[in-house]
């Protein structure tokens, strides 16, 4: 005759707290957990920004002394955009010494015609107008001799130097229109200076 173990009951107030008889997955795996060596954590992957980035080519020619110049599509349509700006500038320059060399002849012109009218009295000072104009007229010739000095100069700095390789759609630079009516506007402006002061119309 077989007599049978008695099966002891485990006392849940002990060490283990009953959780290993109830729970034996959870407890082989934090064995197992603790037993395997960590893995190493995967470096970020390369965006796609990144990716392009680094297939650019990134030769670059000799420093100007300030900054680097990189042989790069964008660095070359950013030279066409400094390029037409000192158009846009240089135009604006025009459009000042116009209305400048134009309003000083037009104030001489209608003084004299006002004086020469009969209901309108005589002035105090009967040269002021021409001297308002003469200074009005030498302002706008003034700031066109300026300004197309102003304009060769950057034009050499951006074809010169280190900016050669992104500079231009050809090998040498074009001669603009813009200077070929400021150097007429200064001829113009002279004319109208020597007009007024000689009387000459």
């Amino acid at each position: 005759m077989r007599l049978d173990r008695p099966v002891e009951k485990s006392d849940p107030s002990g060490p283990s707290g009953g959780r290993a008889h109830c729970c034996p997955d959870r407890a082989r795996y934090r064995l197992v957990s603790r037993s395997m060596p960590s893995l190493p954590r995967a470096e970020p992957s390369m965006s796609q920004q990144e990716k392009g980035a680094s297939m650019i080519d990134t030769r670059s020619t000799p420093t100007v002394g300030r900054f680097e110049v990189r042989t790069t599509s964008d660095s070359h349509f950013g030279w066409i955009r400094t390029r037409l700006s000192l158009e846009r500038t240089m135009m604006s320059w025009l459009r000042t010494a116009t209305a400048l060399i134009g309003f000083g002849f037009a104030i001489v012109q209608f003084f004299e015609h006002l004086q020469q009218t009969p209901e309108v009295r005589s002035a105090y000072l009967p040269n002021a107008e021409i001297y308002l104009g003469l200074a009005l007229i030498a302002c706008g010739v003034l700031a066109l001799i300026i300004s197309i000095w102003q304009y060769r100069r950057t034009v050499r700095y951006l074809w010169g130097g280190s900016f050669a390789p992104i500079a231009g759609m050809a090998q040498e630079p074009m001669n603009s229109p813009v200077l070929a009516v400021g150097i007429l506007l200064i001829f113009i402006g002279l004319f109208a200076f020597f007009a007024v002061l000689f009387r000459l119309v």
